[in-house]
């Protein structure tokens, strides 16, 4: 099934970053930023986290935080975080909520194919459904695209 606009999300829990654990349970009643990048401390995954990072007095603003997806363990999060001073959270999907999202894809390179995260972005509204999805993101620019999107829910 893929995911559109308007569909209500995914049900999610996953192990974040400094001890925190997100839910789509407990984020209900603002809005916030799922983005699905596929490893840390990569140069484009570094450069998207940087920029969501350097947003977030805007998004504090508005009531909205910003939570980041991958499939690393953890302790591989914890040193991402720490090396670039990210505050938001870090999860680590061990679970399935790439797949459940549509985030979990086929990939190939040189002739292989692999199943890999694709570079993806929800905007969840406080009902928590899916306000805007943004599939095989290019960095540059993505987050103040983001934050447009959000100034207009």
């Amino acid at each position: 099934m893929t995911l559109s606009a308007g569909d209500a999300a995914p049900e999610f829990t996953m192990p974040a970053t400094h001890g925190r654990e997100v839910a789509l349970a407990r984020l209900r009643g603002k809005p916030f930023v799922l983005y699905f990048y596929p490893r840390a401390d990569t140069p484009g995954c570094t450069k998207e986290a940087c920029a969501f990072q350097q947003a977030l007095p805007q998004l504090g603003h508005i009531g909205a935080t910003v939570i980041g997806v991958s499939k690393d363990k953890l302790p591989a999060l914890e040193k991402f975080a720490e090396k670039y001073g990210l505050e938001f959270p870090l999860a680590s999907d061990q679970s399935g909520v790439a797949e459940a999202f549509g985030a979990w894809v086929e990939k190939s390179m040189y002739g292989r194919t692999y199943m890999g995260m694709d570079r993806a972005t929800f905007l969840i509204d406080g009902a928590g459904r899916i306000a805007k999805i943004w599939r095989k993101v290019k960095v540059p620019g993505h987050a103040a695209a983001v934050m447009a999107a959000l100034a207009a829910l």
